[in-house]
């Protein structure tokens, strides 16, 4: 008889997040943040959650769907979105500038997540549309830093 053994991906993390918790993940100096990340693509979107969450204080959210993007951000209220710019449909250009004209999300921070820079480029400081980017494929740390340094001083309260 064969036995399947589960077991963590990550050594010292807990799999079970909830939505709106309080874990703090191992860190007792940083609350949650809860980031958003928009891509059409669901392996994509899947694994930057798993080691975004296995990495730190991260809540992660995934929307598949950009014409959904607005409403799952008004839903979950990110402190950050992370946010692909080529998607079918509508694209990130389109998400941002509605996410932008909401009122009650207007100041969280959007970072792009784009395969049209190189990753020098991204290094740059340049900016798309006003939104720092990071270039695709995704180094998890480099994404790491860009989240930290956009972070509102809201995100660093225990909500």
């Amino acid at each position: 008889m064969k036995r399947v053994v589960e077991a963590e991906f990550f050594p010292g993390s807990s799999s079970n997040a909830i939505f709106g918790s309080n874990r703090m993940n191992g860190s007792m100096s940083k609350p949650e943040r809860r980031i958003l990340i928009v891509d059409d693509d669901q392996n994509s979107t899947r694994l930057v959650k798993i080691l975004l969450e296995k990495s730190g204080p991260y809540v992660v959210a995934e929307e598949n769907d950009a014409t959904k993007a607005h409403q799952s951000a008004r839903n979950f209220r990110p402190h950050v979105i992370l946010l692909d710019i080529v998607m079918p449909e509508v694209d990130g250009g389109e998400v941002a500038a509605q996410i932008q004209e909401d009122p009650e999300l207007h100041d969280t921070p959007i970072i792009f997540l784009t395969a049209l820079v190189t990753r020098s480029e991204a290094k740059s400081g340049l900016h798309i549309e006003g939104h720092p980017f990071v270039a695709k494929p995704i180094s998890v740390p480099e994404l790491i830093v860009a989240i930290e340094e956009h972070l509102p001083a809201r995100a660093n309260v225990v909500t």
